[in-house]
């Protein structure tokens, strides 16, 4: 390590990984908005929160907490332009005052880190 080194980690951070935590409040933030599968959660975090990161594995291990609390649920759906049909999320309708709660600690979480 040099120097320089420690200047560049703060003036050009490394991507922070979100921990299942806050991936199910990020979760239900997004679908709060509209309907969306797997994949489409991780690219939506990259490019509205570029120093933010999701992995597959806490993705997949938040939308199953999701799914066991009932929470959310997931059908299949064919895509335009895609070949195999996704599987869908959206936030259960039982569901809508608490995942709005969840979802406004991710928005406090993210203000908080920007501030």
């Amino acid at each position: 390590m040099k120097l320089e080194d420690i200047y560049q980690f703060f003036e050009n951070p490394p991507p922070s990984y979100l921990c299942q935590e806050l991936a199910v409040c990020y979760i239900l933030y997004i679908l709060l908005r509209g309907e969306s599968y797997g994949t489409e959660l991780i690219q939506q975090l990259e490019t509205e929160y570029p120093t933010y990161r999701l992995s597959d594995t806490v993705l997949y291990s938040a939308v199953k907490f999701l799914e066991d609390q009932r929470a959310i649920t997931g059908y299949w759906k064919k895509l335009d332009g895609r070949g195999r049909p996704r599987r869908m999320y959206q936030v259960s309708p039982d569901w809508q005052v608490q995942a709005q709660d969840l979802a406004k600690l991710w928005q406090e979480y993210i203000k908080g880190r920007t501030n």
